[in-house]
């Protein structure tokens, strides 16, 4: 029989009411978890089919041995529905264990495994993006506790540093005050040093900071980086020679990279007064600049050379950080370096750092066979 608009219209009817009397019955369910929410969306969907198929049938006046099939036909229908939809229902609840699980973890300051028992593909990659974020989190706490304590480290270090002069110029001060200073005229030079002393400490705090802060003006030019070195060679051959310290200097080929004249000179200045101050008596401190390759192209490297016996292997990947200080290094007949920053606060290769990373450029350091040897590469200029 074919069926009309009046049938089709109470098939209809049937759909309605059997599926919105599946949701009304089911409220209960629904509201206890998403996985009753879930049986009840397929329950409610598999009730809608029946209605409708029961409306078609019963507009269509099917015979009587029909409607005891169709029973059947709906018993065992309702029967597989309801079955899948617990185990839907089950599979969605062991993710959800899963992935709340997994945020606990991450709450907690742990790292979530990043595999497990399977999960759909949608979940999968939310538990994975939980990882990666918990391992970057972790890496930013990490780095937080280093930051705090090459903190600590500097404040500590830069309270006594300052306390050394500070109790010398008090000193002198009520010495002269007094008037019981043996040579006044040395105690007034003495102060000057303390002073100058100071105010160098002062500077390069100030300078980190604005390093730290990502502020640092740079007034960029062509540097030539043999007149860099010629003029940083001569200015610390006075205080080689005070050490009976042999201080050399040569470049080789025609180098100039983009960058501040001034900053470039302070980082080159740090790391030769740095080998100057660790190297034994007669020994050798050497800068050299020359082009090499590497993964971007050539580049220009700057390598400052001594012969202060090698820094520990366990530090070297410290020895740029704030306020660092070695506490005791290789020793080789009379070379013995204690302190890789004993001269200051520890701020002046943290200080070369900065300046050389603002240029684009990189900075190492490695032991050689009598001593180290930092490296510092720097981009060419288009026309170098």
């Amino acid at each position: 029989m074919n069926l009309t608009a009046g049938n089709v219209a109470l098939a209809l009817l049937w759909t309605v009411v059997a599926g919105l009397g599946m949701w009304l019955v089911l409220i209960p369910v629904r509201r206890r978890s998403l996985t009753g929410l879930l049986v009840s969306t397929v329950l409610t969907g598999a009730a809608a089919s029946q209605g409708a198929l029961w409306g078609g049938m019963h507009a269509m006046l099917v015979p009587e041995w029909s409607w005891r099939s169709m029973v059947v036909l709906t018993v065992l229908s309702v029967g597989v529905t309801g079955v899948a939809a617990y185990l839907a229902a089950r599979r969605f609840s062991r993710d959800a264990d899963s992935l709340r699980m997994a945020v606990t973890e991450l709450g907690e300051g742990r790292i979530p495994a990043a595999a497990g028992r399977k999960l759909t593909a949608e979940n999968e990659q939310i538990r994975r993006e939980l990882f990666l974020t918990a391992t970057a989190l972790n890496e930013t706490r990490e780095r937080e506790r280093a930051l705090e304590s090459a903190r600590r480290e500097l404040v500590s270090w830069v309270s006594h540093d300052l306390r050394t002069p500070l109790a010398g110029l008090r000193a002198m001060a009520e010495a002269l005050e007094d008037g019981v200073a043996d040579d006044p005229e040395l105690y007034y030079k003495q102060i000057g040093a303390s002073v100058e002393r100071l105010n160098q400490m002062v500077e390069d705090l100030f300078d980190l900071s604005r390093i730290q802060a990502g502020v640092v003006s740079l007034e960029l030019q062509k540097v030539s980086l043999d007149d860099l070195v010629s003029d940083c060679v001569a200015a610390l051959e006075p205080v080689a020679s005070a050490k009976n310290i042999h201080l050399t200097g040569s470049v080789t080929g025609a180098t100039a990279v983009n960058g501040s004249g001034p900053e470039l000179n302070r980082a080159l200045t740090n790391l030769i007064a740095n080998a100057i101050r660790h190297t034994r008596a007669s020994g050798h401190v050497d800068v050299q600049v020359k082009v090499t390759s590497v993964g971007r192209g050539p580049v220009a490297e700057l390598t400052v050379r001594d012969e202060c016996g090698g820094i520990p292997e366990a530090q070297l990947e410290r020895v740029f950080d704030v306020g660092f200080r070695g506490q005791k290094a290789r020793t080789t007949g009379e070379i013995n370096r204690t302190q890789l920053n004993a001269a200051g606060a520890g701020l002046g290769l943290a200080i070369t750092r900065g300046i050389v990373e603002a240029h684009a450029g990189t900075v190492d350091v490695a032991n050689t066979e009598d001593g180290c040897r930092f490296r510092v590469l720097l981009p060419l200029t288009a026309a170098a």
